[in-house]
């Protein structure tokens, strides 16, 4: 992790945070996130697809994280830190239940539907890039603002994944395709978590060593 994304000023990152504009561009994605999550959770039952599961997962952990992250904006950089600490936890343990259940599948056998992997990928492929495109000038704030950044980034590359599974399913009548997606879509989940939250830590130390100092 660059110097760049550690050493922030945190006056004008909390004027960032604090934006009406970033506000309402969190209630969007928060929107959009709930209502994909919805349709992703169906789709992925009727399809038998895994990846499709772990991305509806995705897509309610990401509408909880927009939600945490609404609730503390105006707070303290202490606080905000927090946060970003719970969301990174989140997006390691969504990473850990995906391997989980790409396993599972794969012991028990079944090909998924890749006509509805395909579709309802691309639908959330579209989902996901609005999203990261309304948050792409808060990519490099604090870890809070950095972690929705780069949930909404991972998600738009996931949906590719997930459409590119669809094509080998529908190619090779196997579900291989579905489950390496699942797995690569786990490993930056995990990746993700893992950054976030050692900016977080570094933040939480720095806002406390800050606060005993006032």
């Amino acid at each position: 992790m660059s110097a760049h994304c550690c050493d922030h000023d945190h006056d004008a990152t909390a004027a960032q945070a604090n934006s009406p504009r970033y506000r309402k561009i969190l209630w969007i994605a928060l929107l959009i996130n709930f209502t994909m999550f919805a349709l992703e959770i169906a789709a992925g039952f009727r399809s038998g697809s895994v990846s499709l599961l772990a991305d509806a997962i995705d897509f309610f952990g990401d509408a909880a994280n927009y939600g945490v992250s609404l609730a503390v904006l105006s707070l303290g950089v202490v606080w905000r830190a927090r946060a970003a600490l719970l969301k990174a936890s989140s997006m390691l343990a969504f990473g850990v239940f995906v391997l989980a259940r790409a396993w599972w599948v794969a012991t028990q056998g079944g090909t998924p539907e890749a006509l509805t992997m395909g579709a309802i990928g691309l639908l959330a492929l579209i989902a996901n890039v609005s999203v990261a495109a309304m948050l792409y000038a808060w990519r490099e704030g604090d870890a809070n603002m950095r972690s929705v950044w780069l949930c909404s980034r991972n998600d738009a590359i996931g949906n590719l994944a997930v459409m590119l599974a669809a094509f080998g399913v529908f190619g090779t009548r196997s579900a291989w395709p579905d489950l390496a997606v699942a797995a690569v879509m786990a490993s930056l989940a995990i990746w993700g978590g893992w950054s976030v939250m050692q900016q977080a830590r570094r933040e939480l130390r720095a806002g406390r060593l800050a606060q005993k100092a006032a």
